[in-house]
């Protein structure tokens, strides 16, 4: 097993920074979520030195909807980052973690008049996706008596390697202007009385391993920028998305690096912005890239079953992680509390075989991990999933009346709960008795 640096086994456990984790899962209960710190701030730092190296106007803008822990986005904050917000509600946690609104972007191709409002409350900029939204927010501008500050986000026409349902820069993606539509969307927003365009957007896709696709993108957007800019926008930000991806398989996975990122990309903004003789800032969205490793999810075996092949049954399903029932995803899998070289084949024997890790929903497809190379597992074992930082949590549901689970935080030699778990009564606490029932 290849760990990412934060991970290792230490007593036959496995330990997440200095935690060991079948300590926490005994203290916290399982399911449990287990985020460390340290590892997060390395991978900002990381990704931000890469591109400041080439360019003295870069702005970090944490894609929220990978993780959104307020003690996460706090985290962010107090970085410097700003956020790609796509909803109301992680417009308020942003905020409410300090982020400066100047650095938010509100995105996404369907927003309510409410969302459009609250955006123009707190001066936060919009990512418009159609000629269409573009007049209601001129609209509610001019009823609000303000300027809204815009950018359109462009859908470049591009194939990336990634699974179909996170490529969003087909041109066949619900999202984004078509780039030959696009000078005609920054005209009718230059023409509207309430609206100022100040950037360019664009995201091509998520959980992308290799590097060309991006230098490509930043092509289509200086291409854009030039035609955009001779019409007259001033443009302050382009932004370029994220969509770094990260090796889920350690073995076999590519592992692209920030550092490999910049090279690739930063040469073709620059060249392209000194072309037009504009200097704006650089914005990038990095999500998954930043968030996904630094988290484990603990559950516990509730029991074990041979038939057609051997069943580990533990207590966390796609109710608390979808990803491998809905992208057909890759989690590594480790047995916490058997991390051994006497588990491992490394010492003797080999005691491993094949075992598929299923939840407790009630659904055939809510399988975590299939035919996995395990050590001997019995019920009340600790199974550790890796790399649940990005879209675990924030994708979760309380399917089958389940109450979602706890969130713990570690640092250095610190822990604490980031978010209680969830009871029964909180499932129930928002229905409502009928008046015809009794």
């Amino acid at each position: 097993m290849i760990y990412p640096p934060h991970l290792s086994d230490k007593n036959g456990h496995l330990s997440i920074g200095s935690h060991d984790t079948t300590v926490l899962a005994e203290k916290y209960g399982t399911p449990l979520y287990v985020t460390d710190e340290q590892r997060i701030r390395e991978k900002y730092q990381s990704y931000y030195d890469a591109l400041s190296k080439y360019y003295d106007k870069v702005q970090m803008l944490y894609a929220a909807k990978a993780n959104g822990n307020l003690a996460i986005l706090k985290l962010f904050a107090s970085l410097g980052a700003g956020a790609d917000v796509f909803s109301a509600g992680e417009l308020h946690l942003a905020l409410l973690a300090g982020m400066n609104p100047h650095h938010l972007l509100f995105n996404g191709s369907s927003k309510t008049e409410a969302d459009l409002s609250l955006a123009l409350e707190n001066k936060i900029r919009v990512s418009l996706d159609s000629v269409d939204e573009l007049n209601q927010l001129n609209a509610l501008a001019e009823k609000a008596g303000v300027i809204a500050e815009v950018s359109f986000r462009v859908n470049p026409a591009m194939d990336v390697p990634t699974h179909p349902k996170i490529a969003t820069g087909l041109a066949t993606s619900k999202f984004g202007i078509p780039a030959k539509e696009i000078l005609s969307a920054y005209q009718a927003a230059l023409d509207a009385e309430h609206i100022l365009p100040v950037g360019l957007h664009c995201h091509i896709g998520s959980q992308i391993l290799e590097i060309a696709p991006f230098a490509k993108e930043a092509e289509v957007l200086v291409s854009v920028a030039r035609d955009i800019t001779d019409i007259g926008v001033k443009l302050e930000f382009v932004d370029v998305g994220g969509g770094l991806g990260i090796p889920y398989q350690r073995s076999t996975d590519p592992i692209p690096t920030p550092a490999e990122y910049a090279a690739a990309v930063m040469p073709v903004f620059l060249d392209g912005i000194k072309s037009i003789g504009i200097k704006p800032e650089f914005w990038v969205e990095p999500g998954r890239y930043l968030v996904a490793d630094s988290t484990v999810l603990l559950t516990r075996v509730n029991s074990v079953k041979r038939s057609h092949k051997t069943f580990v049954n533990v207590d966390a399903g796609f109710n608390l992680l979808v990803r491998p029932a809905m992208y057909d995803a890759y989690h590594e899998v480790v047995v916490a509390n058997k991390t051994g070289p006497e588990y491992s084949g490394e010492s003797g024997a080999d005691t491993r075989s094949l075992a598929t890790v299923t939840g407790p929903i009630c659904e055939t497809g809510d399988i975590i991990a299939h035919d996995r190379l395990l050590p001997p597992i019995e019920s009340g074992d600790l199974i550790a999933i890796l790399d649940t930082g990005a879209y675990g949590f924030s994708m979760s549901s309380q399917y089958n009346s389940r109450p979602r689970c706890a969130e713990v935080m570690v640092n250095d030699t610190r822990e604490a709960l980031m978010r209680r778990a969830e009871t029964i009564t909180d499932i129930q606490q928002t229905m409502e008795n009928l008046p015809w029932q009794k």
